[in-house]
């Protein structure tokens, strides 16, 4: 499949040109597009520039509002609830990262739970968001139901995107990981790549353990990362975003024209509020030089935190232009 090298600069100012085109705001429009043009900055290419044309259609449907803003519903003490009103997901996101660091920084610790919003996208941007800030980050989303319950043939649970962020010198350790062993947008970047996954990540439609990412696509049978365990955290991670959000569970969601209406938990920790908030740097530096003592498997081929390869994909990708299908690209030029 052809790639071109499309520079950040020139991939962030053509998505934000074309959300201008669709409602958007010009501080809108460029923030929303930052967050796809990072995701593929970063190598997270199936929630990037892959994922910007479903996007579009999305607003075209009315199931993305551009000038829907998000309000607060309820509050008691560090804990918020708001409704995100359908707007764009990753702009609802932001919302709901800066108001629980707002809490955080009132009472060491804040929630948000958001109802009624969309896709947030690359949910690692969050986590890097407020790591960056210098806050401690937990979040996860609900989805449509898109893998079985553990033991089941029909899609049950979502595969609900689960981020945990901490900060680390200039960066972060930032783990963004979906409750499938393979999120449903990498396996569409396989498809779309022609390639097969690393690992067998789901069942074909007669129940066979394949790595084909088509094939999981067409049974909706992902398989849950660690098995029994993974799928009840899945389970888990619906019932609290949709309990304490007020807002709809994945069951509720699969019955919505598409994936809409999730249900999302943002919360911030301020580190600076604690006793060991002086040695948080040293212990920091001590656990992820003592990972990086570990012996590799593969010989030079060192073990990395979560985190690192976004980081040296970053540098990469700046300096020799973000990968981009070809076809992907002039989909979006066409919008």
């Amino acid at each position: 499949m052809e790639k071109l090298l499309i520079p950040y600069a020139e991939m962030k100012e053509t998505l934000s040109r074309i959300l201008l085109r669709y409602g958007f705001t010009p501080e809108k429009a460029e923030k929303c597009a930052a967050v796809f043009a990072e995701s593929s900055l970063d190598g997270v290419y199936s929630h990037g520039a892959n994922r910007f044309p479903r996007f579009i259609r999305y607003i075209q449907k009315g199931y993305v509002l551009p000038d829907a803003e998000p309000s607060l519903i309820h509050r008691f003490g560090m804990m918020e609830q708001w409704n995100g009103h359908l707007g764009p997901g990753p702009l609802n996101a932001f919302n709901a990262a800066d108001r629980a660091m707002e809490l955080a920084g009132e009472y060491g610790m804040g929630l948000v739970a958001l109802a009624n919003t969309n896709h947030w996208m690359r949910g690692g941007t969050y986590g890097w968001y407020a790591a960056r800030k210098g806050f401690f980050f937990l979040g996860w989303t609900n989805t449509t139901p898109n893998m079985p319950a553990w033991g089941g043939k029909d899609p049950r649970l979502g595969n609900n995107p689960f981020v945990m962020a901490v900060p680390y010198g200039d960066s972060a350790l930032v783990l963004d990981m979906a409750l499938s062993q393979y999120s449903f947008g990498k396996m569409e970047d396989k498809q779309l790549s022609g390639e097969k996954l690393p690992t067998p990540g789901g069942y074909d439609r007669e129940g066979n353990l394949t790595d084909d990412p088509g094939k999981i696509l067409e049974s909706w049978r992902s398989l849950p990362v660690g098995y029994w365990k993974g799928a009840a955290f899945s389970f888990m991670l619906d019932v609290f975003a949709a309990l304490l959000s007020g807002g709809l569970s994945t069951a509720a969601i699969g019955k919505m024209a598409d994936e809409i209406g999730v249900s999302q938990v943002f919360i911030a920790i301020d580190p600076s509020k604690l006793s060991s908030f002086p040695s948080m740097k040293q212990n920091t530096d001590a656990i992820v030089e003592d990972l990086k003592k570990s012996v590799p498997v593969e010989e030079g081929v060192s073990v990395r935190y979560p985190g690192e390869r976004a980081i040296k994909t970053r540098e990469e990708n700046l300096r020799n232009g973000i990968p981009v299908n070809k076809a992907v690209w002039e989909e979006i030029l066409s919008l």
